[in-house]
């Protein structure tokens, strides 16, 4: 069992930085690839970007490639996500998630958080 808990969002301005950080629990969480979701109101949650386990390898959704960027400290046991130049089509509750393989579908995760609002005013 993995329990995960996201913090960090908020409301900023359109064009403002802001990380997310998950924390999960447990002493394997080196073994989990991690992936962020978000989902929008009135929209089906949508993949941001996933790493390995390692953090060697990390994957993006088209819309947030070269604005936001995956990291995990397995030390920490935490993930984070760099989020810059946001917009507010970036408005959206964000998940983290693990998963024993990764990838870019939901199915193909095992545990979620409760999410984190972030708010972009324009």
């Amino acid at each position: 069992q993995v329990q995960l808990v996201e913090s960090g969002g908020r409301l900023v301005q359109a064009g403002d930085s802001l990380r997310l950080s998950c924390a999960a629990s447990g002493r394997t969480f080196s073994s989990y690839a991690m992936g962020w979701f978000r989902q929008a109101p009135g929209k089906e949650r949508e993949f941001v970007a996933a790493i390995s386990r390692s953090g060697g390898s990390t994957y993006y959704a088209d819309s947030v490639k070269g604005r936001f960027t995956i990291s995990r400290d397995n030390a920490k046991n935490t993930v984070y996500l760099q989020m810059n130049s946001l917009k507010p089509e970036d408005t959206a509750v964000y998940y983290c998630a693990a998963a024993r393989v990764g990838g870019s579908t939901e199915r193909e995760y095992d545990y979620w958080g409760q999410g984190t609002q972030v708010t972009v005013s324009s």
